[in-house]
């Protein structure tokens, strides 16, 4: 396994745990760590090994975006006032610290599940847009500071714009650093699946992730394509294209041992949420 200096890597069972690990800075993000994502999302493309990531952080908060400290110079600021965007010939070239941080925009198709603690806000939502569902700590809170220091809030919440209702995406935007989301309201609008304690966050996303994990990775893959192009295209394309997505994502030795599972009477334990 590659020794990382801003996340930290862990696989076992098929579930691979990648922890921001910059809680000096409460797991801002950096370059190094910029990379470093990409890197880890685009080698579990070709890891048969990892089925299902469960993406958490070190220290008391998740991720509080982009390290502003790195990102910013004195002289950067000053001609971004003047309405440059330096390093870039137009405003139309510009090159976004957030663009590789998501596993989906460096298309990995694994499932991917947020485990949230404390502070999550502004670039954290690159990684928690393209997620498959985040569970959260009750110390959780969420916002975007953007608009409260002068700069547009655009990528962030264009990507939360599939876990929010378009009103809460705006109000939480508009109002900047001014107001925070809690995690019960969250779970409330659907943002996050689940709120439990603190203490029992890692063993809940953990254990969803195994379940997942075991599952027929053909199917869980499958499952996901089908749902994250319903989100993109109008209903009865998506509707049209479900076929097409059943035939390519089955597993004919899946289905059968599926099928002889439930015809001989075996069925789960579960957990009720």
């Amino acid at each position: 396994m590659t020794d990382y200096e801003t996340i930290i890597v862990n696989t076992s069972n098929g579930v691979a745990q990648v922890s921001l690990n910059r809680p000096k800075v409460r797991n801002a993000i950096n370059a190094r760590m910029q990379a470093e994502l990409r890197e880890v999302w685009t080698s579990f493309r070709y890891d048969d090994d990892v089925r299902c990531i469960v993406l958490t952080a070190e220290g008391d908060a998740f991720c509080t975006g982009i390290d502003r400290s790195e990102a910013v110079s004195d002289d950067n600021n000053a001609a971004m006032a003047e309405g440059k965007y330096p390093g870039y010939p137009t405003a139309w070239m510009y090159d976004d610290p957030g663009r590789d941080v998501g596993p989906k925009s460096c298309d990995l198709w694994k499932p991917v599940i947020a485990a949230v603690q404390g502070l999550a806000c502004g670039g954290a939502f690159y990684m928690l847009g393209e997620t498959e569902f985040t569970i959260a700590a009750d110390d959780a809170v969420f916002f975007d500071p953007h608009v409260t220091y002068g700069m547009t809030a655009a990528f962030e919440p264009i990507n939360m714009l599939s876990k929010m209702p378009f009103g809460e995406i705006m109000r939480l935007s508009l109002l900047g650093a001014h107001e925070r989301m809690s995690a019960e309201r969250a779970f409330q609008i659907g943002m996050v699946s689940e709120v439990v304690p603190r203490a029992e966050l890692l063993e809940r996303a953990m254990w969803a992730a195994q379940v997942i994990a075991d599952a027929p990775p053909l199917v869980v893959q499958g499952t996901m394509r089908a749902i994250w192009t319903a989100l993109e295209v109008p209903r009865t394309q998506a509707v049209g294209l479900a076929n097409l997505f059943t035939r390519i994502g089955s597993d004919a030795a899946a289905f059968k041992a599926g099928q002889d599972r439930f015809a001989s009477g075996q069925r789960v334990e579960w957990r009720l949420r």
